[in-house]
C-alpha cells in the first residue's frame, strides 16, 4: 500500500476509534448506529414467513428481501435475535415496519443476553416491561434506553401487531465499544489480595466499585482491613449483600451487620456495587439502590491497609464470615478508588497476590432455565422408554414466592390413579389419589416460597417411593408403594392444558407461578431449547431460557415501616404497629393536632399525634389539655421539678440539660405547626446573679431553639436577646439599676419568673448556671413542660366566591405516593376541588354531583375514576372531609365516614405520576366548573397549602371561611350553646347543667395542684350519671402520693400524684360558691363562681365537721354567706336550699410559719422542718353540682409517716417565693397552691 493510503488509512481508523469511542474511558457519544456492518450469521429468528422474509433482512430503511422481517405464524412466541459479535454499550433500538407492507408491531419486549442463553427482560423505570412500537410501515420509531445495558446479544418479541396485517419489522440498534478487566473465580481458594502503599494522610473518603455475577446464593465478595484490627466484610448470603463490621481477634463472633441490600443477585446476571466510606458514615449501593448506613466511631478515621477479593484470607486474626463459602463467579472492573486491581493483577504487579485459579475471562455455564408466567402455563414431557422397568426419577429446580402450586403430575393408568407433587403452605407434598379419592399423602420442607433456589427429587425404586427437597440441607419423605409408569406417560409440569390433551391431566390445585431448571428425567437433563422449538413436547404461556422472577419487595414500597411479603404477581403490606393504613401503610390513622381530636368531640387525655400525617416524622404520645377554650399540646421532659442548686466553692457552673418526651423532629414540627407556643422558666436565686451588666457576660444563660439550640440571656417575659427579665418590662425589679431581681444581689430570696413564648427559642434544652459559688449563693429553678395551642393547618381555609376564581400553587410531587385531604362546605352541586395537569398525566378530585365525589388521574395506563356515591347530600353548607390516595398499588376515596372506594393498580403498568403544571385549587386551568364554597385544611402528603396566604393576593377568592357551628354545633352537648370564633367555635355551657369543652361533664372530678409550678392533676370517676336526685356518699383519701375515691359502693379508684408533699396549718375550708376565685384556671373559676344547687350531707375533713357546726354550732368560726336551711336530703319532702358559702377557719392550728420557701422536692431530709404556703381546693361536680373547699398552708414537711413538727424560727435560711423585699413573709398571687 503506498504511504499515502497508509496515512490516510491510520487517519480512518484513528477517527474511527475516536467516533465509536470506549465505555470504559467514559465516553460521552454513544449512540453509532451498529447492525450495517454485521454479518448474515449475526442474525436468527423464531420462523420466517419465507427466505425473503428471513431475518437478515431486519435493517432499518433497507428494502431487500421483502423489506424485512416476518414470522411463519404471528403470535407472542416469536422472537428476533441479533448477535453484536462482543459486549456492547446499547443505549437505544429504533423499529420500522415491513416495507411495502400493513405488516409492523404495535408493542414489543426486548431481551439481552451475555451468551446467548439465560436471557433478561429489559424493564423500563416504572417495571413496565412493553415498548411502544410503530403505527405505519415506513415511521422509525427510536426508544431511548433509560439506563444503557451491556450486552452481546439482543431479542426482541412481539406482543402486538397491526390488527390487520402481521408481525413485520426492521430494526437498529445504537450504542457504542464496551471495554472492561474481568477476572474469574471458583469458589475454591482462588483470589486476589491487594495490599495498599503507605499512605501520606488519611483520606476523606475511599471508594470501592466492581460488577459481579454468579450462580451461586452465597459466597464472600470483598474483605478489607485497615488499622486496629477492624475490617468490613461484603458477603453474598441467599442472593442478598450483606456488610459486616469485625473487631480484633473472633473465634465466635460473626460480626456486627451494617446493612443489607438487594435481593435475586444469582442470576448470572451482571450487578453493580459501590462501596463508599465517608468519615461519618457508609453508602452502599446495589444496581439501583442505596442505603446509607452510621459507621461505628472506630471507623470515622479508618483506612484500608488490605484488600481480599473472592475469599477471606484472615491471616489467623478473625473468623470468616461465611466459613468455607468463597465467591464463585465473575467479577468485572473492580476499582479501589481509581485503580483498577484486575489490571494490576493481569499485569503481573507486585501490589496484588493471585491465590489460586484466577483467570482473566469470564466462563459462563449454559443453564436454561423456564419460567411459568401465570395460571395457563404448562409445560408436557413425553415418559422414557425405560420407565417399564419400574425406576423412574425426576429431578429439577425451582424458585417461587407463592405459598401453592403445582410442580409435577401424572397418571397412573394401570391403578386408574394420580400423582400429584405439589406446594401447599410453602412445603412440599405428595399425593397419589386413586378413583378420586386420595390414598397416599406426603410431605417434605419449608418455607419453600423464599424465592431461592429449591431442589427437589422424587424416585420410584423397587416399590419404594421417596420425595426429597435441597439434599442435605433438606428433608427427605419416602414410602413403600408401588408406581408403575410406562413410556406412554405424560409428565406435565405447572399446570395442565386445556382443549383435548386436558382429558389427561387434572389439576385440583393452583397453578404454579415461578421458574424451573435443571429438569432431569432418570438423570438425563431436558433439552428445554427443542421445547422452545416445538421438537420435544408441548407448552404454552411460558418464557424459556429466562427466569423472570421479581423481588417486589426490594426495594420495598412499604412505608412508615410495614412489612413487605409478595406472591408471584403482587406484593402486600402488613402495617400492624406502624401507626398507619392503606395498601402501602401511606397513609397515618392518627390526628395531626390536638385541635382535630377536639373537634371530633374526644376529651382530655393522652392521644397518639402525628404532625405530618404521611410525613416521615413518627406519632408521638401527646396530652391534650381540652378543659380551656384553647386546646393546649403540653410535651413533658425529665425535670419539671423546682430543683434547688446549692453553692460550692469546687464549681463555678451548674449544668441542667432537658430530655423531652418527643423527638426532635417532632418537637420542630409541633411549634412550628401552632399559633402560640410557651414554657415557663423560673429562676429562685439568694446572692445569685443573672447578669453582671448590660455589657458584660452573663453568669447564666439558657439554650433553646430547634436543633442544639442558641444560647439565650433574656429570662421570663423579657424580650430576645437581652440581657433582661421580665420585671424590666413592668419597671418592678427590686433594684431599679439592674433589670432582673436576682441581678440586685440581696441576701434574701427572690426569683425572675416568666414565659417564654418566642417559639424561635424554644424548647428550652438546657440550663447553665454560674454565680452559685460564693458563700451564701443559692438558687433554684424550674422549667415547666412545652405548651402549645392553635392549630395553623386545621383552620387554613379559602372562600371561592366566582366559578372563575382559583388558586396555584408549584407542580404537587407524588410520583408514586400521593395522598390529598381536605374538608370543603359549598351549597353548589358540583365543581373542581383541585387539578393539576401533566403531559398525559394528571390528576383531579371533584364534585361531580351534590351526592358523588370522583378522585381521577392518568399515570400512562389510561384515565381512571374512582368514585364514592354519599346517601346524604354534600351541599348542605356543611363541612365534609374528603381523603384521596393513589400508590403503586391501589387508588382510594373517603367521603366522610362513607365506604371507601378502591381500585387497585395494573400489576405490571406505569407507576409514575409525572406532572409538569402549577396545581389548581377550586378551579382548572381553563377556568371552567370552577367550584363554589370553602376548602379547609388541604394538605398534601402531608405538607398543608396555605389557602389563606395566597387568597389574600388572588381576585374573587377570601381568605377564612366563618360558619363553623353548623357543623360542629352537635358537639355542644345538654343544651350548651355554640359560638362563631374566627378559627372554630367555643360552647356556651351558662344554660346547661353541664359544664367542660362541650358541655358534657356529668362526672365527679377530683383536681390536685400541690405545686405553684405543676400542672393540675385530674383523677375522672367512670362513675358517671351522678346528677339524679338521689343521695352519693363520697369518700376522698390520700395516703402520701396516692389518692382514691369511692362513690356510694362502687370500686375505689385510685391516682398517683407526682408528689407526696403534706398539707399541713390549713387556714380555711370553703364548701359552695368561691367569692374570690383568683389563681384558679378559667374553667374552674366560673364553676367556683357559680356555687353548689343541691344537698350536702356529712361533710367530714379528718376530724372536723364544718357542716355540723354551721347548723348546730352558730358560735362555732364558720361564716356563712348565704341562708344555709338543715335538710334531710334523703327524704321526699322539698327542702329550700340556696346557693351559700361556708367557711370553717383553721388558721387557730398550731404550726404557723413564715409562708416563703418554694417546695423542692430534691432538698427534703427526714429531720429537716421546711416552711412553705399550700392553697387547696376541693372541687367536686356532679352536673350542675359543686363542692369546692380551699385550703391555704403554711408550711411543708416530709410526710410518710411522720408527725408535725415544730416552725422554723423567722430568720430560717430556707428560701422564700415571695418577691417583696420588705414583707418576705406576706403571700402573693403565686404563693396560691390548689387541691381541687
Amino acid at each position: 500500500m503506498p504511504r499515502g493510503n497508509k496515512r490516510l488509512a491510520g487517519i480512518i481508523a484513528l477517527i474511527a476509534s475516536l467516533l465509536l469511542g470506549s465505555c470504559g474511558t467514559g465516553a460521552d457519544v454513544c449512540d453509532n448506529p451498529l447492525m450495517s456492518s454485521l454479518l448474515p450469521s449475526s442474525f436468527r429468528s423464531s420462523s420466517q414467513l419465507s427466505s425473503s422474509h428471513g431475518p437478515v433482512f431486519a435493517k432499518v430503511n433497507r428494502r431487500e428481501g421483502a423489506g424485512g422481517w416476518s414470522p411463519l405464524v404471528s403470535d407472542r412466541y416469536q422472537w428476533l435475535e441479533v448477535d453484536l459479535g462482543r459486549r456492547t454499550q446499547i443505549t437505544a433500538v429504533a423499529t420500522q415496519g415491513r416495507y411495502g407492507s400493513s405488516d409492523w408491531l404495535t408493542a414489543y419486549l426486548l431481551m439481552f443476553s451475555d451468551t446467548g442463553h439465560n436471557w433478561r427482560q429489559h424493564r423500563q423505570e416504572d417495571s413496565l416491561g412493553a415498548f411502544p412500537g410503530n403505527s405505519n410501515a415506513d415511521t422509525v420509531v427510536q426508544y431511548k434506553l433509560e439506563q444503557p445495558v451491556i450486552a452481546r446479544f439482543l431479542r426482541l418479541i412481539p406482543l402486538d401487531w397491526n390488527p390487520s396485517g402481521r408481525i413485520g419489522l426492521r430494526l437498529e440498534i445504537y450504542g457504542c465499544r464496551y471495554t472492561s478487566s474481568v477476572a474469574s473465580f471458583d469458589g475454591s481458594r482462588s483470589s486476589l489480595v491487594y495490599r495498599l502503599s503507605v499512605r501520606a494522610s488519611w483520606t476523606v473518603m475511599e471508594t470501592i466499585s466492581l460488577k459481579f455475577k454468579t450462580l451461586k446464593n452465597s459466597g464472600t465478595l470483598l474483605h478489607a482491613e485497615g488499622q486496629r484490627d477492624h475490617s468490613l466484610t461484603l458477603v453474598l448470603e441467599k442472593g442478598k449483600l450483606l456488610l459486616y463490621h469485625l473487631q480484633g481477634v473472633s473465634s465466635s463472633s460473626g460480626g456486627q451487620l451494617l446493612v443489607s441490600l438487594g435481593s435475586l443477585l444469582d442470576d448470572q446476571h451482571w450487578h453493580h456495587v459501590k462501596l463508599e466510606r465517608l468519615s461519618t458514615h457508609l453508602n452502599l449501593t446495589v444496581d439501583k439502590n442505596t442505603l446509607q448506613v452510621q459507621i461505628p466511631a472506630d471507623l470515622s478515621h479508618w483506612h484500608i491497609h488490605t484488600l481480599t477479593v473472592a475469599a477471606v484470607q484472615s491471616h489467623g486474626l478473625q473468623k470468616p464470615i461465611l466459613s468455607n463459602r468463597n465467591f464463585h463467579g465473575c467479577l468485572e472492573n473492580l476499582l479501589y478508588s481509581d485503580i483498577n486491581l484486575i489490571d494490576l493483577a493481569k499485569h503481573g504487579s507486585s501490589q496484588v497476590a493471585i491465590v489460586g485459579n484466577v483467570t482473566f475471562s469470564c466462563a459462563e455455564p449454559v443453564s436454561v432455565a423456564v419460567t411459568f408466567t401465570d395460571s395457563h402455563s404448562f409445560l408436557q414431557l413425553p415418559g422414557l422408554t425405560s420407565w417399564s422397568t419400574g425406576l423412574v426419577s425426576v429431578m429439577l429446580q425451582f424458585r417461587t414466592w407463592n405459598k401453592g402450586g403445582l410442580l409435577l403430575t401424572f397418571g397412573l393408568p394401570q391403578q386408574d390413579g394420580t400423582v400429584f407433587l405439589y406446594l401447599s403452605q410453602a412445603r412440599l407434598r405428595l399425593q397419589i389419589s386413586k378413583a378420586g379419592r386420595s390414598s397416599l399423602d406426603l410431605s417434605a420442607g419449608s418455607g419453600l416460597n423464599d424465592g431461592q433456589w429449591h431442589y427437589v427429587e422424587l424416585s420410584f425404586k423397587n416399590d419404594h417411593l421417596s420425595i426429597t427437597v435441597d439434599k442435605d440441607e433438606g428433608a427427605t419423605a419416602h414410602i413403600s408403594i408401588s408406581v408403575p409408569l410406562t413410556s406412554d406417560s405424560q409428565l406435565f409440569f405447572g399446570g395442565c392444558p386445556t382443549g383435548e390433551s386436558a382429558q389427561k391431566c387434572k389439576n385440583p390445585f393452583n397453578t404454579f407461578q415461578g421458574c424451573m431448571r435443571l429438569l432431569n428425567l432418570d438423570d438425563q437433563t431436558v433439552d428445554l431449547i427443542k421445547v422452545q422449538q416445538r421438537l420435544l413436547g408441548n407448552y404454552s404461556h411460558l418464557q424459556i431460557d429466562m427466569c423472570g422472577i421479581i423481588d417486589r419487595c426490594s426495594p420495598s414500597h412499604c412505608e412508615h415501616g410495614g412489612i413487605c411479603t409478595q406472591s408471584w404477581s403482587t406484593f402486600h403490606c402488613n402495617c400492624s404497629n406502624s401507626g398507619y393504613r392503606g395498601a402501602t401503610c401511606h397513609s397515618s390513622i392518627y390526628e395531626q393536632s390536638c385541635e382535630a381530636y377536639k373537634h371530633k368531640g374526644n376529651m382530655s387525655g393522652h392521644y397518639y399525634i402525628d404532625v405530618d400525617g404521611s410525613g416521615p416524622i413518627k406519632p408521638q404520645l401527646i396530652y391534650c389539655n381540652m378543659t380551656e377554650d384553647k386546646t393546649w399540646m403540653v410535651i413533658q421532659h425529665n425535670n419539671t421539678e423546682l430543683t434547688r442548686v446549692q453553692s460550692s466553692a469546687e464549681r463555678n457552673q451548674h449544668f441542667a440539660y432537658f430530655d423531652y418526651s418527643s423527638e426532635e423532629e417532632q418537637l420542630v414540627a409541633v411549634i412550628s405547626q401552632s399559633e402560640h407556643c410557651e414554657q415557663e422558666l423560673s429562676y429562685h436565686c439568694r446572692k445569685s446573679r443573672l447578669s453582671n451588666t448590660l455589657e458584660g457576660a452573663p453568669f447564666s444563660w439558657w439554650v433553646g431553639g430547634a436543633g442544639p439550640g442558641q444560647s439565650q440571656t433574656s429570662w421570663g417575659g423579657a424580650l430576645t436577646g437581652t440581657q433582661q427579665c421580665g420585671c424590666s418590662l413592668q419597671d418592678s425589679c427590686l433594684d431599679p439599676s439592674h433589670d432582673c431581681n436576682c441581678d440586685a444581689d440581696y441576701d434574701q430570696w427572690t426569683e425572675d419568673s416568666g414565659l417564654l413564648t418566642h417559639k424561635e427559642t424554644l424548647p428550652v434544652r438546657s440550663l447553665v448556671l454560674g454565680d452559685i459559688h460564693r458563700p451564701g449563693s443559692e438558687a433554684a429553678y424550674r422549667v415547666g413542660p412545652l405548651r402549645c395551642h392553635g392549630d395553623k393547618n386545621f383552620w387554613n381555609a379559602a372562600f371561592f366566591d366566582k366559578e372563575t376564581s382559583y388558586l396555584h400553587f408549584p407542580t404537587f410531587q407524588g410520583e408514586l405516593n400521593a395522598d390529598i385531604s381536605f374538608l370543603f362546605k359549598t351549597t353548589s352541586s358540583s365543581g373542581v376541588f383541585l387539578e393539576n395537569l401533566g403531559i398525559k398525566d394528571f390528576i383531579r378530585i371533584e364534585l361531580s354531583s351534590s351526592t358523588e365525589v370522583v378522585f381521577s388521574f392518568d399515570v400512562g395506563n389510561g384515565p381512571l375514576d374512582v368514585r364514592v356515591k354519599t346517601s346524604l347530600p354534600l351541599n348542605d353548607s356543611r363541612w365534609h372531609r374528603v381523603q384521596a390516595e393513589r400508590n403503586v398499588k391501589e387508588a382510594s376515596l373517603r367521603v366522610d365516614n362513607f365506604p371507601a372506594a378502591t381500585h387497585e393498580a395494573p400489576t405490571d403498568g406505569l407507576m409514575h405520576l409525572q406532572l409538569n403544571s402549577q396545581l389548581f385549587i377550586g378551579g382548572t386551568a381553563s377556568r371552567q366548573k370552577g367550584f363554589l364554597g370553602c376548602i379547609r385544611s388541604l394538605q398534601l402528603n402531608g405538607v398543608t397549602l396555605d389557602l389563606e396566604k395566597r387568597a389574600k393576593i388572588t381576585p374573587g377568592v377570601l381568605p377564612g371561611c366563618p360558619g363553623h357551628c353548623s357543623s360542629y354545633g352537635s358537639l355542644c352537648q345538654n343544651e350548651g350553646r355554640c359560638e362563631e370564633k374566627a378559627n372554630g367555635f367555643s360552647c356556651d355551657c351558662g344554660q346547661s347543667a353541664y359544664t367542660g369543652a362541650f358541655c358534657h361533664k356529668d362526672e365527679l372530678e377530683l383536681r390536685y395542684k400541690l405545686h405553684s409550678g405543676r400542672d393540675v392533676e385530674t383523677l375522672r370517676s367512670r362513675v358517671i350519671n351522678v346528677a339524679d336526685g338521689r343521695l352519693h356518699t363520697v369518700i376522698v383519701r390520700r395516703l402520701a402520693d396516692i389518692v382514691s375515691v369511692q362513690i356510694d359502693q362502687n370500686a375505689r379508684e385510685d391516682l398517683n400524684l407526682t408528689s407526696d408533699v403534706e398539707f399541713n396549718s390549713i387556714k380555711s375550708l370553703i364548701l359552695g360558691r368561691v367569692e374570690e376565685p383568683d389563681g384558679l384556671d378559667a374553667e374552674m373559676a366560673e364553676l367556683a363562681s357559680l356555687g353548689f344547687t343541691g344537698c350536702l350531707s356529712g361533710v367530714h375533713f379528718n376530724s372536723i365537721s364544718p357542716l355540723k357546726a354551721a347548723l348546730l354550732h352558730p358560735d362555732s368560726p364558720v361564716i356563712v354567706t348565704s341562708p344555709l336551711v338543715q335538710s334531710s336530703c334523703g327524704s321526699s319532702s322539698p327542702a329550700n336550699t340556696y346557693a351559700a358559702e361556708t367557711t370553717h377557719s383553721l388558721s387557730g392550728q398550731p404550726g404557723s410559719v413564715d409562708p416563703g420557701q418554694p417546695l423542692v422536692n430534691t432538698i427534703r431530709s427526714d429531720s429537716a422542718l421546711i416552711g412553705g404556703v399550700i392553697a387547696v381546693v376541693i372541687f367536686v361536680t356532679l352536673s350542675a353540682l359543686a363542692v369546692m373547699a380551699r385550703f391555704i398552708c403554711s408550711r411543708k414537711e416530709t410526710y410518710r409517716n411522720q408527725e408535725v413538727k415544730a416552725a422554723q424560727p423567722e430568720d430560717s435560711n430556707e428560701f422564700p417565693f415571695s418577691g417583696q423585699p420588705d414583707s418576705p413573709s406576706a403571700p402573693s398571687e403565686n404563693q396560691k397552691e390548689y387541691f381541687i
